[in-house]
């Protein structure tokens, strides 16, 4: 029998390599959002479990944050939780406190008269730059600059007074009336869209000089006239935007408070009188106190009558 070759025998071994490496990305994508779907139940349980109320004071303080912490509300840090704890002490059951409620106990508060030297101080930066405000308009308006000589300021005990004063050949309004001249309207309505955002209250007087009325007789007088000056001068400065509501008084003095005593019948004496009150002013002319707020609240309002002499 002729020989056999013996044949090799072939092992054939597929060898199956290993899927690509794919990172760990997905499991940090996953996380997330497993944590965010995690709070957004936790949102709808919370907002599920909360009293009408609660979610309306929510949502005007998320609107108007000062506001509420202003007007006495509850702010972030005040507010009630529906979950017990929360705060500084974790054993308080009524949700969260203050930070500085601990600290509050220590810290002396400012009493009445310190926060009445804190409220005159800060009546004297106010009407200190309300009369540079007002110096500054005069300036920067030819026609309010030309009379300047007829506007007088000056610090009071009682605030910022401004004299609208009369001239002899330039009168602020017609002989005997309350008819007033069209540049003393431009006056009064520059001097008023000053006032519209000052929070003082405001006084306004008019003023005659001695001289009688010449029509006394019907019962008319300087008392009247001033009065009636006044409450025009009120006009005009409502016209030019101060609120209505801003004033104090307005009152007719006639002769009773002359600026040249020495001089009863001086043109000087004719003039209508703003004054910006203090608080203190306020308080006295009023005759009521004005509430105090405390320190820790601060975040750092007749022309058918004609004169036959020189009566104006």
């Amino acid at each position: 029998m002729a020989e056999k070759k013996l044949q090799p025998i072939i092992v054939k071994r597929i060898k199956k390599g290993g899927h690509a490496a794919h990172g760990g990305a997905w499991k940090i994508a996953y996380a997330d959002f497993v944590t965010a779907m995690m709070a957004f139940f936790l949102l709808m349980w919370l907002l599920g479990s909360t009293a009408k109320g609660d979610l309306q004071g929510i949502a005007d303080y998320f609107n108007s944050p000062l506001k509420v912490a202003m007007a006495g509300g509850d702010g972030a840090g005040s507010s009630s939780s529906i979950i017990p704890g929360g705060g500084n002490d974790l054993s308080k059951v009524h949700g969260q406190v203050r930070r500085s409620d601990s600290s509050e106990a220590k810290r002396p508060r400012m009493t009445a008269e310190q926060m009445r030297a804190e409220m005159a101080r800060q009546d004297e930066a106010r009407i200190k730059a309300l009369q540079a405000k007002i110096d500054a308009v005069i300036t920067a308006n030819t026609l309010l600059n030309e009379y300047k000589s007829q506007i007088r300021m000056d610090v009071t005990p009682d605030g910022l007074q401004i004299q609208l004063v009369d001239s002899q050949n330039r009168p602020m309004f017609d002989s005997g009336s309350a008819l007033v001249k069209p540049y003393m309207r431009d006056i009064l309505r520059g001097i008023g869209s000053s006032l519209v955002e000052v929070e003082n209250r405001i006084s306004l007087a008019g003023h005659t000089d001695a001289v009688p009325y010449s029509n006394s007789e019907r019962g008319y007088s300087n008392w009247e006239l001033s009065a009636d000056r006044a409450n025009a001068s009120r006009r005009e400065l409502v016209a030019a935007g101060m609120p209505d509501a801003k004033l104090a008084r307005v009152v007719g003095l006639a002769a009773s408070d002359l600026l040249e005593p020495d001089n009863p019948k001086a043109p000087a004496n004719r003039r209508i009188t703003i004054t910006v009150l203090t608080r203190e002013a306020e308080e006295r002319l009023l005759g009521k106190s004005i509430p105090i707020v405390p320190a820790e609240e601060w975040i750092e309002e007749k022309s058918d009558n004609p004169a036959k002499g020189d009566q104006r």
